[in-house]
């Protein structure tokens, strides 16, 4: 039978902030929630581009770009907030960027599946 130390077995301990969450697993999170909300300000760029491309051979006008612009400023709020969760020292400032992160991501990501759905089906 391995014997752990107390520093060991403390190491492993989940940490919980003040609303009994794990802190930890938050903070992954938040990672997760930075990293992708900026890869998708990056989609939504290239898509926006090849729209400009496709207006100028066709010459027709489509609200679709300017609705992704608007979608990709959604993501970029959402990597602003999980940026600034990610700094933050106070516990309780931290959990409230973090929700707002949260929010911001998924309502950007539902922008962008209504988008794209009215895309695909030719309505802009």
């Amino acid at each position: 039978m391995v014997r752990r130390t107390q520093e060991q077995s403390l190491q492993h301990a989940p940490v919980h902030d003040y609303a009994g969450g794990n802190t930890a697993i938050r903070l992954e999170l938040c990672v997760h929630i930075f990293t992708v909300s900026a890869g998708l300000v990056g989609v939504c760029l290239t898509v926006i581009g090849l729209f400009r491309v496709i207006h100028r051979l066709s010459q027709d006008g489509h609200i679709a770009d300017n609705l992704i612009a608007i979608d990709a400023l959604g993501f970029l709020a959402a990597c602003l907030f999980a940026y600034l969760a990610l700094r933050a020292h106070n516990p309780a400032r931290r959990r409230r960027l973090q929700q707002f992160a949260d929010v911001a991501f998924l309502l950007a990501l539902g922008f962008m599946v209504a988008i794209c759905g009215l895309i695909a089906y030719e309505l802009i």
